[in-house]
């Protein structure tokens, strides 16, 4: 989300509609998310979603002409 956005609840809202689409439409057990590592106001609303940190994942994805690490989350739906 871009900066000038962030601290209005959009992304918790996001995260939250994901959640209940994935569950009550999908049929899904469990969600899988990702962050930088540095990203600290994605990881706050993973976890204020019920998110837990299950580890890290060196060179998960090329950003910015770079393979960064992540730190991921799942949450069990059921």
């Amino acid at each position: 989300m871009d900066k000038d956005y962030t601290g209005r609840g959009i992304g918790s809202a996001a995260v939250a509609f994901a959640i209940d689409e994935a569950r009550d439409e999908l049929g899904l057990h469990r969600l899988q998310a990702a962050t930088l590592q540095h990203n600290t106001a994605s990881q706050k609303i993973l976890r204020r979603s019920g998110f837990t940190e299950i580890g890290t994942a060196p060179a998960y994805l090329n950003i910015a002409g770079g393979w960064q690490d992540h730190v991921l989350y799942q949450r069990i739906l059921y």
